[in-house]
């Protein structure tokens, strides 16, 4: 395995420090001394990393995309039918035991609404990686279609847009109503409606 030099990890101390302040409170109300602070790293040396706030938003929604795509990727290759993946990404929205699912931590989800009005870059950022994403997810629905455990699709890709969407505006919900209840009923209409 390959070192990784001193200035990337500390390059990746300050992205994931500020993967968990964002997740918390945004990113419009993260200040970078609390991000310093919290990384340990000296307050002068920010701009040695990151040119700008914006830019270091950016580097940590990519960060968080290809850290995300990676984990569906590896949902992609395990064993099982399409519906058993399929149903497993939709289940990692939901908080279990103590865990927090993917309501809790999706940056889409925190992130969204603010970063469309804020910055182009950041926006674009997670657009594409909702892109990329809901093509993974096609490919499992595809892979269901194939092997009987999913109803065909008129449209696979449109249906994904859709099922991404109802998860997103349940989770939204949910933050909302400190309740799982609406995400609980997305997963029993995405059963009913796709799992043969």
């Amino acid at each position: 395995m390959k070192r990784m030099k001193k200035s990337d990890v500390t390059r990746q101390t300050i992205l994931s420090t500020g993967r968990a302040l964002v997740t918390k409170g945004g990113f419009g109300a993260m200040g970078l001394s609390t991000l310093l602070n919290e990384s340990g790293v000296p307050k002068g040396s920010f701009y040695y990393y990151f040119p700008s706030k914006e830019a270091f938003g950016e580097a940590m929604l990519r960060d968080y995309v290809e850290d995300y795509l990676t984990r569906v990727e590896a949902l992609m290759t395990r064993d099982g039918c399409g519906a058993d993946k399929l149903m497993a990404f939709c289940s990692a929205w939901l908080d279990h035991d103590r865990h927090q699912g993917l309501v809790s931590t999706c940056l889409v989800v925190k992130l969204g609404a603010e970063v469309a009005d804020l910055s182009e870059t950041m926006r674009l950022v997670l657009d594409n990686g909702v892109k990329a994403l809901v093509g993974k997810l096609a490919i499992i629905m595809r892979e269901g279609e194939a092997d009987g455990s999913l109803h065909p699709q008129e449209a696979t890709e449109r249906s994904v847009q859709v099922l991404y969407a109802q998860l997103l505006g349940a989770a939204i919900q949910s933050k909302l109503s400190h309740d799982q209840t609406p995400l609980e009923a997305v997963l029993e209409d995405i059963k009913a409606r796709l799992i043969v």
